[in-house]
């Protein structure tokens, strides 16, 4: 087995967090244009040290993003279309 890529690093780290927070890959709008900019912030974070820590020490789930993530918005509106309600029109 090799070692992971940057790219493939990256993956992986918000492939994690996606699952500390509960969210399906599967879902609609993963796929989408939100799911994209996720990867490529994810891709291009300062912080991926404190990432790779926070994953290694933080509980298998969790309600938050931490602070430092990027991502943060964007995985709370995911939360909000995958676990809130769906009004009716």
């Amino acid at each position: 087995m090799t070692a992971p890529t940057g790219h493939e690093c990256h993956s992986i780290h918000i492939c994690e967090m996606l699952e500390r927070l509960g969210l399906e890959l599967g879902c609609g709008q993963l796929l989408g244009l939100s799911y994209a900019t996720a990867l490529h912030r994810c891709e291009d974070c300062p912080a991926e040290q404190a990432c790779r820590d926070w994953l290694a020490t933080k509980p298998t789930s969790t309600v938050l993003a931490p602070r430092f993530c990027p991502n943060a918005d964007i995985f709370l509106e995911f939360q909000a279309d995958q676990f809130g309600p769906r009004r009716q029109n």
